[in-house]
């Protein structure tokens, strides 16, 4: 991981935002930076070894076919605004879930706002 993703991965591991993350999870033919399962989200890092566009469309193509919701976030504005890009991320898991072929669910509600039993 690169530093930049160390930063991201302190953030989302252990529950921190009521949610299991993994990270460097195989999808099928790719590596998810970080997928959270129960929320069907991806987060991707993009940094400089992520200059090819037409790669980095095929594979949020591919993983929203598989029904996962995808966030791109830059490298420097993870390095710039690492805040921002947790409650970006809280966001995401807050919004509906989809999952292939079902229709819409809530998100579960995070520890913090449940009154901070663990799920």
């Amino acid at each position: 991981m690169s530093g930049t993703e160390r930063r991201v991965w302190s953030r989302l591991r252990g529950r921190r935002l009521g949610f299991k993350f993994r990270r460097q999870l195989p999808i099928g033919p790719y590596f998810a930076d970080f997928a959270c399962l129960s929320a069907r989200l991806v987060v991707e890092i993009d940094g400089g070894e992520h200059h090819e566009e037409a790669i980095d469309a095929h594979k949020t193509s591919y993983l929203e076919s598989q029904g996962f919701r995808v966030v791109r976030i830059g490298a420097s504005q993870t390095d710039q605004h690492l805040e921002e890009v947790i409650e970006r991320t809280w966001s995401e898991l807050q919004s509906p879930i989809a999952p292939p072929g079902g229709a819409l669910r809530a998100a579960p509600t995070s520890p913090a706002r449940r009154g901070g039993e663990e799920p």
